[in-house]
């Protein structure tokens, strides 16, 4: 008698995603199932947590097989679903104060201070009175205790902006803060993250240097780190115009971002999860920064490890989930490097069309290596788009191979060059 398949939940699952998922190994033993779709689960406005759970909840329950995993890649509410809901269902999953500590920005700053010097300073801000904290020095960024993406996250360099900045995300943070809030109350909470909550912000002064990120997992007690990641910005920006992996630093920074991810890592106490955390490293001090601690992979990483190690890091949340211990190639990719490339602009302009499947054919033939996403949608403004940082509107994501960071550029800008995007600064919507 044959085995029975192996039925895996992917809260918020793609299209995109669903391909890479089946390219792991012994896929043919998966199904992947879809929960919720990514447009309910990442829709704009308030969070409706308590709905979403329990429509996820309906949808399991209907299900005629057994469930053997519930896993999921994206930012809040997923990240706080997943626990949720393999608990209730007796799966393999990182408990739900752990996942919070990593979310919640104050909660995770105090955590990271027990094990590591490697922050900003940092403050909590009450958005009621907000005041720039004496102890911090400009320029800092204000930021919510909790958002989604980069949302709400504002460099400011003197009290008038850092005002107006504490104006945008008060009126701003109640859409994902009502919600985390509700979360929150299912925990027993220390003393001054219960007084802080869920919609407080937090202000911490200015780190420097080279972005990178470290992506590994917990399993059983060890932290275990199988990638780093530079994220190269745009200049002049805090906006992102690619992540490359391998990353390009010294191995003895390398070596140093690991020895604290794997101890930030467990200080949080995730345990069957994978996380990447974010870092900046400053070569003229010598020092690393910790951005953010996500208990969670980086799907935008997922193609470039496939690229150069041979395997998305899917393989990793999908083996946790099924409470395997993952194991993973090393190079056995089909190019040397790799990049995920966003093309952004800069200002808000009405989409009047995009590249469409014949246009996207065209690039992947001509370009090999190459996958591009289109995010921008035709017939609406770009400032409609979610899930975007404070500065700039993604128009489309493109991740490609190479051999060298030479060729990868080269790749890039030939598929610029092939995409046709026709954007209106005047029209409206």
């Amino acid at each position: 008698m044959s085995a029975r398949p192996v039925n895996v939940f992917v809260l918020g699952l793609d299209e995109r995603n669903r391909e890479l998922l089946h390219d792991l190994p012994h896929q043919s033993a998966y199904r992947f199932h879809g929960l919720l779709g990514r447009e309910e689960l990442q829709s704009g406005g308030t969070v409706p947590m308590r709905g979403l759970l329990e429509e996820a909840e309906s949808r399991l329950a209907a299900f005629d097989g057994p469930i053997d995993a519930i896993v999921g890649y994206w930012d809040f509410p997923v990240s706080s679903m997943v626990p949720l809901l393999c608990e209730r269902h007796g799966l393999p999953s990182a408990s739900l104060e752990s996942v919070v500590k990593c979310e919640h920005k104050y909660w995770s700053r105090l955590e990271q201070r027990k094990v590591c010097d490697a922050h900003p300073a940092f403050a909590l801000v009450d958005l009621e009175d907000p005041s720039p904290p004496p102890a911090l020095d400009f320029p800092m960024w204000l930021k919510p205790v909790k958002s989604r993406s980069s949302e709400l996250a504002f460099q400011v360099d003197d009290a008038e902006q850092f005002a107006e900045a504490a104006a945008r995300i008060r009126d701003g943070v109640p859409g994902v803060g009502k919600a985390f809030d509700q979360v929150l109350s299912l925990l027993d909470l220390p003393p001054v993250i219960e007084e802080a909550g869920g919609q407080a912000a937090l202000a911490e002064e200015e780190a420097h240097g080279h972005e990178l990120t470290v992506e590994g997992y917990c399993l059983d007690g060890t932290a275990h780190v199988y990638g780093v990641v530079d994220s190269v910005l745009y200049p002049g920006t805090s906006s992102f115009l690619r992540y490359q992996y391998p990353s390009s630093v010294p191995p003895e920074v390398a070596e140093r971002l690991i020895e604290v991810s794997r101890r930030v890592a467990l200080q949080m106490g995730l345990d069957h999860s994978t996380f990447n955390i974010e870092y900046f490293w400053d070569p003229e001090r010598d020092r690393i920064d910790i951005v953010e601690v996500n208990p969670r992979l980086s799907q935008s990483h997922a193609p470039l490890f496939e690229y150069v190690d041979g395997l998305p890091n899917h393989h990793c949340m999908v083996s946790l989930g099924l409470g395997r211990d993952p194991r993973l190639p090393y190079r056995e990719g089909p190019y040397r490097i790799a990049g995920k490339w966003f093309l952004r602009r800069f200002s808000d302009a009405y989409v009047r069309s995009t590249p469409g499947p014949d246009d996207i054919a065209r690039v992947e033939r001509e370009v090999p290596g190459t996958i591009i996403d289109i995010v921008a949608k035709e017939g609406g403004r770009l400032s409609g788009l979610p899930m975007q940082d404070s500065y700039s509107y993604e128009l489309a994501a493109l991740y490609i191979g190479a051999d060298d960071e030479q060729g990868l550029e080269e790749k890039y800008r030939r598929c610029v060059e092939l995409l046709p995007f026709e954007l209106d600064d005047q029209e409206s919507a």
